[in-house]
């Protein structure tokens, strides 16, 4: 097991991946400064792509990228935001897109947006083979 302490950080207690085995888990990356873990507040289309933007750092610091996201969780604080973020997330997970849970009405009034992954070690999703 290896643990990835860099790409983003964070002031809470937890580390930011950890891989194990053929998994890499990412916790969850909301709209903060990557060297100092200080939320950074903002429209809703700039913490999106910030936290993103974090999750691809800590990604490409164990040596991956959004390529190798088989699932991703999304937690978007106002329902209103629900379109624009289904605009915006396909610019960054590209076809085949990894599953998806996203859960609205959660993050209470200093986040608009967060999201966490578990990536595949060995492979991109542009390589998996299709059944169906």
């Amino acid at each position: 097991m290896k643990i990835v302490d860099s790409g983003a950080r964070s002031n809470l207690p937890f580390s930011p991946g950890i891989i194990a085995g053929d998994f890499m888990y990412v916790s969850g990356q909301a709209s903060v400064d990557p060297t100092t873990g200080a939320i950074i507040s903002g429209s809703f289309e700039e913490e999106m792509r910030r936290s993103i933007d974090n999750l691809r750092a800590i990604l490409e610091a164990g040596g991956l990228s959004l390529d190798h996201v088989i699932s991703v969780k999304s937690y978007v604080a106002d329902q209103a935001d629900l379109a624009l973020y289904n605009k915006i997330y396909p610019e960054y997970f590209g076809q085949p897109t990894p599953t998806r849970s996203t859960i609205v009405g959660v993050l209470g009034t200093m986040l608009k947006f967060e999201l966490d992954c578990v990536a595949y070690v060995p492979t991109t999703r542009q390589n998996a083979t299709k059944i169906g």
